[in-house]
């Protein structure tokens, strides 16, 4: 039996998972608006710049595995922590790197060191809150998630004009301690997390191996890797687009585009309502259906229409996570840890494979092509959602 909360309780670990949720994606997706001025100042091509952040989140794929099971061992919220204080200093170091080479180094450790955030958080939401409301606080996590994404994006910009790309890294660095300070004072400690001492190897990879012989884990697995593609590669190559004529934009009005972010915010625990209430299924088709309808206004010329399809495509995408990511738990049974992990890996694949995969497509085709590319992910998504869709999820 659950052990019951304290009260206030749930508002400190609201407040909490909030800004882990911040913290993770401000410092996964700082460089991302950078990626023009890493072109210019180090010459490097567009696909070569986003090695800035698919480094960081193809090494955050690998952590995750061994974060999510080493935390049935070591427990849920000193990982945590640990995990964003560690990816915070390696990004202040970023700050100072003096070279393009030992940039990449520290992103990728970086992201590895972020491993031990994602997907224990997961599991700990799953343990820790009633079924009745595990949707809403996912979609407050999510949410979380959405707007450490934008602010970073947008102070990023901001301070990349006014000072320096050096000096926008360093001030999301120290904003991050803060948040990892606070997350520590305010998260509660587990009360429904058993510790699993003595777990060799093997039991790691059964319990793997037997989320990955369910069918609707599997399925949203896969959700999270075609969700996480098309959005990274709208995003990583919008900045391009934009930069370039009829445009022209400069890194503080680019960086503006990424308040798209508020519409995430707002989309990731409503999304948690809705599906409480007509159904996974249904409403991961529905966000589907709404990244697909942004997608195609990017095609059109006013900037105002392209920035409406990239808040439609932002939306989109946080109603597909919030619901695929609260589900997994849901569905995990024992073991959340090791599911979490499995979602989240194919999650960060994603985004750091097909991310720079998109670059080629940017090259080859333009923004037409990347469009094309990121419908068919979309299209994916629609088709898992109605699987799910009749099995009733």
């Amino acid at each position: 039996m659950a052990t019951p909360a304290p009260p206030g309780s749930g508002l400190r670990m609201s407040i909490a998972l909030f800004l882990a949720g911040f913290a993770t994606f401000s410092l996964i997706y700082c460089t991302q608006p950078l990626m023009p001025v890493f072109c210019a100042e180090f010459d490097i091509s567009p696909a070569t710049s986003s090695l800035s952040v698919s480094l960081t989140t193809g090494f955050l794929a690998v952590s995750i595995l061994c974060a999510g099971a080493g935390s049935e061992a070591l427990g849920r919220r000193g990982l945590m922590a640990g995990s964003i204080g560690v990816a915070a200093a390696l990004n202040l170091l970023c700050a100072v790197a003096p070279s393009w080479t030992v940039l990449l180094v520290l992103r990728a450790a970086e992201g590895f060191a972020l491993g031990g955030m994602p997907a224990v958080a997961m599991a700990y939401i799953a343990e820790e809150v009633p079924a009745s409301r595990l949707g809403r606080v996912m979609g407050l996590y999510v949410g979380g998630t959405a707007f450490g994404g934008m602010a970073g994006r947008v102070a990023m910009g901001a301070l990349t004009s006014l000072f320096s790309w050096r000096a926008a890294i360093g001030c999301v660095a120290i904003l991050d301690l803060a948040a990892a300070v606070a997350f520590v004072v305010l998260l509660p400690e587990s009360r429904n997390f058993v510790r699993q001492r003595g777990l060799g190897v093997r039991d790691h990879i059964s319990a793997w191996s037997a989320h990955l012989r369910n069918g609707s884990l599997d399925l949203l697995f896969l959700t999270g890797f075609l969700a996480m593609s098309a959005f990274v590669t709208v995003y990583n190559y919008a900045s391009f687009r934009l930069a370039a004529e009829p445009y022209n934009l400069d890194e503080t009005q680019i960086g503006l585009i990424f308040f798209a972010y508020v519409f995430g915010v707002v989309a990731s625990p409503l999304a948690g309502s809705w599906a409480g209430r007509i159904g996974r299924g249904p409403t991961l088709v529905i966000g589907a259906a709404t990244g697909a309808a942004g997608l195609t206004l990017t095609l059109l010329t006013p900037l105002i229409i392209i920035v409406a399809g990239v808040c439609l495509v932002t939306i989109g995408f946080f109603v597909i996570h919030s619901v695929a990511s609260s589900s997994v738990g849901r569905l995990a049974g024992g073991n959340k840890g090791h599911a979490a992990s499995l979602y989240l890996l194919a999650y960060y694949a994603g985004s750091s494979v097909m991310g720079s995969f998109g670059g080629l497509v940017w090259r080859q085709g333009g923004w037409a092509a990347v469009v094309a590319y990121c419908l068919l992910m979309m299209a994916g998504v629609a088709t898992v959602g109605i699987r799910l869709w009749r099995l009733t999820l």
